[in-house]
């Protein structure tokens, strides 16, 4: 009983991924807003009623995607912070936009789907929160080692955005200045604006050489958050 209930269990996790492959690649065919789970499963060679006993609906085939997409550019960051631990905190944090910035480079069409413009008549559930943290926690975490350590360069903080600011902080990272804070969700917010601008052609004939922008990009990023050039 047990060698069928695992082989069972391997037969379910491979349709589950072929689905979720076959539905990548209608996402890069026809964008999210028309993802089908007919043509899923008709390109499947599957009935739409069995492939309904794997995601019952559209939006929970589209919330798996999105929660893949999230843990795939996670991850990428998670790796570049471990890679260059020890090093100095503007090294690291740029590394770790550089890494989330590849795996946006090479695939654009999940990064649309997480980045990109909502999908009508989608509200992704809470089960996408953590994963969408992430990348955000690991600059933190930088940031954060970073003031307990080497020290930052604190950046201004107007009076009147002051209450906003601690009120981010209690939410977001309550051991951290709300300075700090503050300029952290500024830094990830142009992030995610410079990268989308290359992902969706806004760079086209503009900017040639995008490694080096980026590269440029990201390191001010860095030192808008407080960050220094030497450990």
């Amino acid at each position: 009983m047990t060698t069928v209930r695992g082989a069972r269990a391997r037969a379910r996790i491979e349709i589950t991924a072929a689905i979720k492959a076959e539905a990548r690649t209608q996402l890069a065919a026809e964008g999210a807003a028309k993802l089908s789970l007919r043509a899923v499963a008709r390109e499947l060679g599957m009935v739409s009623s069995a492939l309904y006993r794997y995601f019952p609906s559209r939006d929970d085939l589209l919330t798996a995607l999105i929660v893949d997409a999230y843990d795939a550019v996670g991850a990428a960051a998670e790796s570049a912070a471990r890679e260059t631990a020890g090093q100095p905190s503007l090294d690291r944090w740029t590394a770790v936009c550089r890494a989330v910035r590849a795996w946006a480079v090479a695939h654009p069409h999940e990064y649309a789907l997480i980045y990109g413009s909502p999908v009508p008549g989608y509200t992704a559930p809470q089960d996408t929160n953590a994963p969408a943290a992430r990348v955000g926690l690991v600059l933190v975490g930088i940031a954060r080692e970073a003031h307990e350590g080497e020290g930052v360069a604190l950046p201004p903080l107007p009076d009147a955005l002051r209450p906003e600011a601690v009120r981010i902080t209690a939410d977001m990272a309550p051991d951290l200045p709300p300075a700090l804070v503050v300029a952290l969700v500024a830094a990830w917010s142009q992030l995610f604006g410079t990268i989308s601008f290359e992902v969706f052609g806004q760079f086209h004939r503009l900017v040639e050489d995008r490694d080096a922008f980026f590269a440029t990009a990201a390191r001010r990023l860095g030192q808008d958050v407080g960050l220094l050039p030497r450990g």
